[in-house]
C-alpha cells in the first residue's frame, strides 16, 4: 500500500520540476512511510512521486517509481495484485516473462504483464485494489486507473479549475493527480476553488458522491476505469472521458443470466467456496498481519475462513466504548475465543474519539460525515500497533443484503403503495407527533420481549425517517429517502434550487428487481462514496494496509449468482453468510441486532463537543460559506438542543463542511 502524486504540464518545467513533486508527495508520507521516489522528465513537465508501504518484497527492488525490463513504461502504484505470483506463472507459461525479475514485487509483475498484453487486458487479469499512473513511453501517453470497486483511491484534474463541454472536461494549468487532494494541493499552480455544485449531494449523503470532488476541475477517477491523456490533451485542457474496463452492473448482469445458485445448500457451498478463496489470497505478505473483529457476521466470517486456513492464531483487534451502547467488543472477544484467535481491544473512551475530531478535515481532505470514521480511526490505530495488514468485512452488506433497507423497503412499499398519498402524509404527521426520545424509551421497554432480529437501538430516529419518507411516488424513491442522512438538504442552502431528480443518482436499471436493484445502487454509491473512502483514509491516516475479501470478483459473481429470496431467505438479513458463519462459530454468539460502528453523537454535541459546535456555527465562521443559510443551520442546532427530533447526522455534515472549510479555505467561484 503505498501513496503516489504527479503532474504532466507537456511543456518543459526546468529543473523546479523535481522540486515540485518532491514536495507533493512527501505530504503523502502516512500512506508510505517506508521510503519515497520521483522520476521526472523535464521536457515533457512530466513528474511521478510515491511513498513506500512496503507489504510484498521488502527489498530496494520494490522502489517505486518502477521502470519495466522492456523499458518502455514507468508506473507508480498503490495497492496489490493478489494474484501475481498466478500472472508470473502466465507470463512464464506463455514465454513472455522478462529474462530475469529483480525482485518478487506485484509491481514488477504488473509491469511484465503491461508489456505482454496491454495495460486493459492486463488489468482483466489482475485481481487486486489498486490505483496506478503509468507513463508509455512508445506511445507517449499517461494511463491513469483505479480498481474494480474503488478502493484505492485516485484524483486527477487541472490545476486552476475546469469545465466541460460536451463529457470533455476542459480546463486550465497542468493536470495534478495523486492519491489524497492534499498532495495536489501543494502544486504551486494550485488554486482550490469550492465546487458548490456538490454541496446539496453532500448534505443528503454526508460524503462528495459520484466522480466529482470537492474542488472545482478535479474529479475521482471511477472504479473499474482508466483514462489515457496525451501531451496534446494537456496543451489543449481537456480531458478524455474515461474508459470503462470492469462494470459492477455488466457483471451483475452476466451473473444472473448465468448458471443460477437457485438451491440454498448449493448457494451456502459456492459463497464459502469463493470466499475461502479470497480469504486465502489476501492473507499473502511479507509483513505481519491480523483482522478487524467486531463481532458481527461479515468480520467474523473472514476471521473463521482466516483462522481455518491459518497455521498459527490469527491476531484479531476490536474497539470497545465506555458507553455500552455502542459497545460490541464483548462479543468480538466471545467471537475470537472460540475461533481461538490471538485478540486485543482497544477500550476506547469518549474522548479518544473526540479528540480526533479537530484532525478530520486533514485526514480526509474533502468533507465527510460518517461518524463511524471516528472508531475506524481508532481501530486502525490500535491494529498499526501490532501489524501492517488487516482484513476487514467490509463489502458483506452491500453483496448479500446487510442491512435493515434491504429487507424494509420492498415490505414497507407493499402497503404504502395501497394507501393514497393524502392517507400516507396523515400517517406520516401522526408518526411525527411523538418525540423519537418515546419511542426509544418505548423500544428500551419491549427489548425483553421481543426477538433480538426486532430490537432497534435507534427506533425512534428510523420511525422519525420513515414518516419523513411516506410521500414516496414510488419504491426507488422510497429507498433514496431512507439511504439519505438528510431528505431535504436544500433547506440549509441559501440557493432554494430545484431538488435533483433521484435518477441522477440512482437510476433506473432495466431487468433487476426492487432489491437487486436496491443492492446494486449500494454498491456502486454507498460503498464507494462512503465506506471505502472511510476505511482507506483512517487506516491509511496510520500507514495500515486494509484488505477487504468480499470485494473480489468471483465473490462478487458468485453473490449475483444467488436470487435475493436466498440472499434474504424468510427476510433474514445475509441468509447465506449466516449460515456459512454457523459452521465455525455458534449462532448464540451471533445472532443478535445490527449495531454497526456507531458513536453517540447525539450526546456528544450537546455536551463535551457543544463548544466546538458553537465556535464552527458563529456568524463569521457560517458567513465563510455564504451558500449555507445561516438561520436554518441555526435553527436546525436549537431544535437539536432540545431535543426535539434527532438532527445529529444532519448537523454532523453541516460541521464537517464547516471545519474542512476553516482548514482549506477555498476559492469561491
Amino acid at each position: 500500500m503505498c501513496g503516489l502524486a504527479g503532474f504532466f504540464s507537456a511543456r518543459p518545467v526546468g529543473e523546479f520540476g523535481a522540486s515540485v513533486i518532491e514536495s507533493m508527495v512527501s505530504l503523502l508520507r502516512h500512506r508510505g512511510p517506508n521510503s519515497q521516489g520521483a522520476w521526472t522528465d523535464d521536457n515533457l513537465g512530466l513528474a511521478l512521486g510515491h511513498r513506500r508501504l512496503a507489504i510484498v518484497d521488502l527489498s530496494p527492488a520494490g522502489h517505486q517509481p518502477m521502470h519495466s525490463a522492456c523499458g518502455r513504461y514507468i508506473v507508480v502504484f498503490n495497492g496489490e495484485i493478489y494474484n501475481h505470483l498466478a500472472l508470473r506463472s502466465q507470463l512464464r507459461a506463455s514465454g513472455q516473462a522478462p529474462s530475469a525479475w529483480r525482485g518478487c514485487s506485484d509491481t514488477e509483475t504488473l509491469l511484465a504483464a503491461f508489456s505482454a498484453w496491454g495495460v486493459e487486458t492486463s488489468l482483466q487479469l489482475s485481481v487486486g485494489m489498486f490505483a496506478f499512473a503509468l507513463w508509455d513511453r512508445q506511445e507517449s501517453t499517461l494511463v491513469l486507473a483505479r480498481d474494480r470497486f474503488g478502493e484505492k483511491p485516485l484524483y486527477y484534474g487541472f490545476a486552476r479549475g475546469a469545465g466541460s463541454d460536451a463529457g470533455v472536461v476542459t480546463g486550465i494549468g497542468p493536470v495534478l493527480f495523486g492519491s489524497e487532494l492534499k498532495a495536489l494541493a501543494a502544486h504551486p499552480d494550485w488554486r482550490g476553488t469550492l465546487a458548490q455544485g456538490v454541496l446539496e449531494d453532500y448534505l443528503r449523503f454526508g460524503a462528495v458522491v459520484g466522480e466529482s470532488s470537492i474542488f472545482q476541475g478535479v474529479a475521482k477517477l471511477p472504479p473499474g476505469t482508466m483514462l489515457t491523456l496525451s501531451p496534446e490533451d494537456v496543451l489543449a485542457g481537456r480531458l478524455p472521458v474515461p474508459v470503462r474496463w470492469w462494470s459492477a452492473e455488466r457483471v451483475a448482469r452476466a451473473a444472473k443470466a448465468g448458471a443460477c445458485l437457485s438451491e440454498p445448500e448449493a448457494a451456502v457451498e459456492q459463497t464459502e467456496r469463493a470466499l475461502s478463496n479470497s480469504v486465502r489470497a489476501r492473507m499473502l505478505a511479507d509483513v505481519p498481519l491480523g483482522a478487524f473483529l467486531s463481532g458481527g457476521i461479515d468480520s467474523s466470517l473472514v476471521v473463521a475462513l482466516m483462522q481455518r486456513q491459518a497455521e498459527t492464531p490469527v491476531r484479531t483487534f476490536s474497539v470497545g466504548f465506555d458507553d455500552r451502547r455502542y459497545d460490541e467488543s464483548g462479543h468480538a472477544e466471545a467471537v475470537a475465543a472460540h475461533l481461538g484467535t490471538e485478540h486485543m481491544t482497544l477500550q476506547a473512551t469518549s474522548q479518544m474519539a473526540l479528540d480526533l475530531v479537530p484532525a478530520l478535515p486533514d485526514l480526509y481532505d474533502e468533507p465527510f460525515a460518517d461518524s463511524s470514521q471516528l472508531p475506524t480511526a481508532l481501530i486502525s490505530r490500535l491494529t498499526r500497533e501490532h501489524v501492517t495488514v488487516a482484513l476487514s468485512g467490509d463489502g458483506g452488506d452491500e453483496l448479500f443484503g446487510g442491512y435493515n433497507r434491504h429487507v424494509w423497503v420492498p415490505r414497507i412499499w407493499s402497503k404504502l403503495s395501497r394507501l393514497p398519498l393524502s392517507s400516507r402524509r396523515a400517517l406520516g404527521r401522526v408518526l411525527k407527533a411523538i418525540p423519537p426520545q418515546a419511542y426509544d424509551q418505548l423500544m428500551h421497554s419491549l427489548g425483553r420481549v421481543l426477538s433480538a432480529r426486532f430490537r432497534l437501538r435507534t427506533f425512534g430516529e428510523k420511525l422519525h425517517k420513515l414518516a419523513a419518507v411516506l410521500e414516496s411516488s414510488s419504491e426507488q424513491e422510497l429507498f433514496y429517502g431512507v439511504a439519505s442522512m438528510n431528505r431535504a438538504p436544500s433547506s440549509l442552502l441559501a440557493d432554494r434550487r430545484p431538488l435533483r431528480g433521484q435518477d441522477d443518482l440512482f437510476p433506473v436499471l432495466d431487468g433487476f428487481n426492487s432489491v437487486e436493484w436496491m443492492l446494486l445502487m449500494d454498491t456502486l454509491r454507498y460503498m464507494v462514496d462512503d465506506v471505502l473512502v472511510k476505511v482507506d483514509r483512517a487506516s491509511m491516516a496510520s500507514s495500515l494496509e486494509v484488505r477487504v475479501p468480499f470485494l473480489d470478483p468471483e465473490v462478487f459473481a458468485t453473490a449475483w449468482r444467488i436470487p435475493t429470496d436466498i440472499r434474504l431467505r424468510d427476510g433474514t438479513n445475509k441468509w447465506v453468510l449466516r449460515q456459512v458463519l454457523y459452521r465455525h462459530v455458534p449462532k448464540v454468539l451471533i445472532d443478535r441486532p445490527k449495531m454497526g460502528f456507531a458513536v453517540p453523537l447525539d450526546a456528544w454535541l450537546r455536551g463535551p463537543l457543544r463548544d466546538w459546535t458553537e465556535d464552527l456555527l458563529s456568524s463569521a465562521s457560517l458567513a465563510a460559506l455564504p451558500m449555507l443559510d445561516a438561520p436554518a443551520v441555526r435553527g436546525l442546532w436549537e431544535a437539536h438542543l432540545r431535543g426535539r427530533g434527532h438532527y445529529a447526522q444532519q448537523l454532523w455534515a453541516v460541521l464537517q463542511l464547516l471545519a474542512w472549510q476553516r482548514r482549506w479555505a477555498p476559492a469561491l467561484a
